[in-house]
């Protein structure tokens, strides 16, 4: 397989891109070249103004079985017993991860089969996340005397501390449904309903204003690590802008007016 080929792109006439996972034979680990690939593929789809939403899928029983842990331990074979390859790889999912959140086009994750270490890691940093009910995710570092801490980062922004402390210190897989509850996916539904219920979010998202998504996008992620204050000043200057914005003009017409707002991006 070519590492042009472990991840697909598909845009549709919606603008909605499906980016999907399809290294199953490796259960679409985290490998160097899955990492290069997705990072890409983001980059590109925050730059192309035909896309609007972006679908994370994955091909195979596995979403994604977090790290390529034999390529981690190949890297050991290195005179620094590994440390600058381990650094290496950690800094470029780590930027993965960020370009998710940073990306202005929506991300939602569609997963099927199980979503462990960094690939729950990845599942977390998704704005939103439907999964068949026959999902599974777990953060099973500390079964093989590794602490899964870069997960927890992704993981603790998206559920209360002491569900992310539980998963993260027993290392047990919970099913699709306890995911839902805790709030780390949006959605668990019936396997055979998943894409249906995925791309039907994703339509009813690329129904809106690009710019007044990546607006919001944008704001959500910054002023939730603010200090109250400093977040509704923010979020205010925020909404000002927005107001002056050409869509926030035709959306609010349109709503007085009673008629379907035709949205310019601007």
């Amino acid at each position: 397989m070519q590492d042009t080929d472990i991840l697909l792109r598909d845009l549709d006439d919606d603008g909605i891109l499906r980016l999907t996972l399809n290294d199953s034979g490796r259960r679409n680990a985290l490998s160097e070249a899955m990492l290069e690939a997705l990072a890409q593929a983001i980059a590109d789809a925050g730059e192309n103004s035909q896309v609007r939403v972006v679908v994370l899928a994955a091909n195979g029983p596995a979403y994604c079985a977090g790290h390529d842990l034999k390529e981690m331990t190949a890297g050991r074979a290195a005179e620094d017993g590994g440390q600058a390859y381990f650094a290496k790889v950690m800094a470029m999912c780590s930027a993965t991860m960020q370009a998710i959140v940073n990306c202005p086009k929506p991300v939602i994750a569609e997963v099927t089969g199980i979503a462990t270490a960094a690939g729950c890691q990845l599942v977390a940093s998704c704005d939103l996340a439907f999964a068949a009910d026959t999902a599974q995710f777990s953060t099973p570092g500390v079964h093989i005397g590794l602490f899964c801490s870069t997960p927890m980062v992704a993981l603790s922004r998206n559920v209360s501390s002491k569900h992310a402390m539980e998963m993260l210190l027993t290392g047990d897989m919970i099913p699709a449904t306890r995911a839902e509850d805790i709030g780390l996916i949006n959605r668990a539904v019936p396997s055979e309903d998943l894409r249906e219920a995925t791309m039907g979010m994703a339509r009813k998202i690329a129904s809106k204003s690009v710019m007044i998504l990546a607006t919001g996008k944008r704001a959500f992620y910054a002023q939730r690590e603010m200090p109250l204050a400093e977040a509704y000043g923010y979020a205010s200057s925020v909404m000002v802008e927005n107001m002056l914005a050409r869509d926030a003009e035709e959306g609010i017409g349109a709503f007085l007016e009673k008629r379907s707002p035709q949205w310019q991006d601007q």
